[in-house]
């Protein structure tokens, strides 16, 4: 009876508008007075607890990080770039809408911040092409799950944190999903635009421009680079790295690009506050969630349940897939992965799928809710740019949605795909 004070109480409350944080914590209170009292005198304690992380240092860090760089005149950079790259193939906007998100993903680590970012820019240049609006709207948003897949990752950091797995090895299990991803919607769009003209007209090649636009492009790669490296190979940890890329942003928009000004870093300084502490209040009411949920052993009764369907180990991952899909469309990604971690790891794990594999199944399976309504938050940040139908983007954007779910399936089906990188490099 008690657990039913807790879910409906959750979906109750998350009906009625109330923020998801609030929404778990007034669910798990109503059953702590229903059924275990002697819980109340230790939530504050609880909740502290849970919040409190020497891990999770990084994620405001790396939001930061993020922000300053897209603040110091990264995006412009990124893009010409991508252009230059893209030349020997005559690649047009949409090309380098792909690859653009594939390094922008790195920095930011946020599949929004994608949307948002890149999106003003890329959407106007690629109508101003001849792409179709529909097109150009969802390709950005499709091309911006990557931002959360690619390392590193701030929903990695958080399902480390939840999970205990080794933040260096969880990048290392993104990062083949997340460029496969990005080269099955080149392929894509490039057969798209070949097919319907989309390619621009080839140009003169100009070796200064080559050359300038290259040089101002590498001090944005190298960043995600190093930090990658320097995590996987345990040079410094996940928090460490991150306070250095905070450092390097700084550098690079004063001092490089030098379009960065105080004015922006206050303003990222903000948009980092807010973010971080959304996900930090989520986090510590979760904690009392899952401590319920281990109570009550509803972990263990949805294991027995799947060893009693004696299902094949394919399928179950099958059906988890599905079950991911359906949950992203309605709760955010980092909530989301709080949530279920706690529920499905040890069901995953009974059937010896490891925290990598299931970590970057988890964290891609949330990245196609981004763009999948009714939440959809790259679907909104798209919106806010063009001001086109959600539903609208939502169906432009379904063809590159597939590359994610095929690769969601690989994910899920083939262990090396996600393990081979990891156990090269000893994690």
């Amino acid at each position: 009876m008690a657990m039913i004070y807790l879910l409906v109480g959750l979906l109750a409350f998350a009906l009625v508008g109330v923020p998801l944080a609030f929404s778990i914590g007034a669910s798990s209170i109503a059953y702590m007075l229903a059924d275990a009292q002697y819980l109340l005198q230790m939530l504050p304690q609880k909740v502290w607890g849970g919040a409190f992380s020497e891990l999770m240092i990084a994620l405001p860090l790396f939001i930061l990080a993020g922000e300053l760089m897209n603040g110091g005149g990264i995006t412009h950079r990124i893009i010409r770039f991508c252009r230059q790259i893209l030349r020997p193939i005559n690649g047009g906007m949409g090309e380098i809408n792909v690859m653009a998100s594939m390094i922008f993903g790195g920095i930011s680590g946020s599949s929004v911040a994608d949307t948002s970012a890149l999106g003003s820019i890329e959407i106007p240049a690629m109508e101003k092409e001849g792409y179709p609006s529909g097109v150009a709207a969802g390709l950005t948003v499709a091309t911006s799950t990557m931002g959360m897949i690619i390392p590193p990752s701030t929903p990695m950091i958080v399902y480390a944190m939840i999970s205990g797995g080794s933040v260096g090895g969880l990048f290392m299990a993104g990062a083949i999903p997340g460029l496969m991803i990005g080269v099955t919607q080149l392929v894509l769009i490039y057969t798209m635009s070949v097919r319907h003209g989309w390619h621009p007209k080839k140009s003169k090649f100009v070796w200064n421009e080559f050359w300038k636009d290259m040089i101002y492009g590498i001090p944005a790669l190298l960043m995600p680079v190093a930090i990658v490296l320097a995590v996987s190979f345990g040079v410094c940890t996940a928090s460490e790295s991150a306070g250095i890329a905070v450092l390097y942003a700084i550098l690079i928009g004063f001092l490089v690009y030098r379009q960065l000004t105080w004015k922006q870093v206050w303003e990222a300084l903000k948009k980092t506050l807010i973010a971080s502490s959304a996900v930090m209040l989520i986090i510590g009411f979760t904690y009392i969630f899952t401590l319920i949920l281990t109570l009550q052993r509803v972990p263990q009764t949805i294991q027995m349940f799947f060893f009693d369907l004696n299902l094949p180990k394919w399928a179950v991952m099958l059906i988890f897939d599905v079950f991911i899909l359906f949950i992203g469309t309605f709760i955010d990604v980092s909530p989301a992965i709080l949530l279920l971690t706690p529920i499905l790891l040890p069901v995953m794990s009974s059937y010896g799928v490891s925290v990598l594999q299931f970590g970057a199944m988890m964290i891609a399976g949330m990245a196609i809710g981004l763009v999948t309504p009714p939440v959809g938050m790259c679907l909104n940040a798209c919106h806010k740019i063009n001001r086109m139908p959600v539903m609208d983007i939502f169906r432009s954007a379904s063809p590159f949605i597939v590359c994610n779910v095929l690769v969601l399936v690989l994910i899920s089906l083939w262990e090396p795909f996600t393990l081979w990188l990891p156990g090269l490099l000893g994690f």
